[in-house]
């Protein structure tokens, strides 16, 4: 049986001041900048009961990532022994979706303005989602 891959269309794209990847911290509540989450026109209706104050779950496609990478040393620190990436969080992967927790700072039209987001300007947004908080929540 041969499996179609699957197409990712992305739904927006972030605005950050964070420009290169050497600048940017290894996780969102390590000093991220507020960004922006700048969405196509047509997902307006998919933002609607966004909240200010809510925490989301942004996935991202990490396009400046290298995507032959099967193993690094955690946080960039070679005293410490490889390890797979699936293990890690690390950007560079065989497919490098990005996931971020976030905090909505403010909502205006299509653009969304959050905290700890540690993705580069640019970067591809694939979906966001709710924080679950219970098994009784969509």
């Amino acid at each position: 049986m041969t499996v179609e891959p699957p197409v990712i269309r992305p739904v927006g794209h972030v605005r950050s001041p964070l420009i290169e990847r050497g600048h940017a911290p290894k996780q969102g509540d390590e000093g991220a900048p507020e960004a922006w989450l700048v969405f196509e026109p047509g997902m307006r209706r998919a933002l609607a009961d966004l909240e200010v104050d809510a925490d989301v779950i942004v996935l991202t496609w990490f396009d400046r990532a290298r995507r032959d990478v099967l193993a690094v040393h955690p946080r960039g620190d070679v005293s410490r022994p490889e390890t797979g990436v699936f293990s890690t969080r690390s950007p560079d992967r065989p497919n490098p979706v990005g996931l971020h927790r976030v905090t909505i700072v403010s909502v205006d039209g299509t653009d969304v303005r959050v905290r700890n987001l540690e993705a580069l300007d640019g970067t591809p947004i694939v979906d966001v989602k709710p924080v679950l908080g219970g098994v009784a929540e969509h």
